[in-house]
């Protein structure tokens, strides 16, 4: 039985930031914060919320913090927008025990599986009620 191939983080990295430049899936980008951080710790994602109430499809920007460990642990998350997310903790800072995908991490996870993971609790029914802050607020 053939062993499962590990790819390194600096690889993965680089496909992630590939993915990212060609766009995404419309609703959800990211890409490094800083492009000469040959390490690839710092990055930026951003999400258009749904179109309904509350959220307006506002934009709402992100910073991850990918680790030397990355990915086999996840990165920590940070909204820079203010929002009143149930996962969100009065900082601004994901809790990763409250997003499914976090509270779960995988290795073949990615930035791209969280922002769609929250983008969903954006669109829940709980999150529709919960009242929002002004987008242009910042944490």
């Amino acid at each position: 039985m053939a062993e499962p191939v590990i790819v390194p983080r600096n690889f993965r990295l680089l496909e992630e930031l590939e993915e990212g430049q060609k766009g995404g899936a419309g609703t959800i980008s990211w890409g490094l914060e800083d492009e000469t951080d040959l390490f690839m710790h710092k990055w930026r994602g951003m999400i258009i919320a749904p179109q309904r109430q509350p959220f307006n499809m506002n934009m709402y920007s992100l910073s991850f913090e990918c680790s030397d460990e990355y990915p086999d642990v996840p990165p920590t998350v940070k909204f820079i927008n203010k929002i009143n997310l149930s996962c969100v903790k009065a900082n601004g800072e994901v809790d990763p025990r409250k997003l499914p995908c976090l509270a779960r991490w995988q290795r073949n996870f990615c930035m791209k599986t969280i922002l769609e993971d929250l983008r969903r609790c954006m669109d829940s029914k709980e999150a529709s009620k919960a009242a929002q802050p002004d987008p242009s607020q910042m944490y």
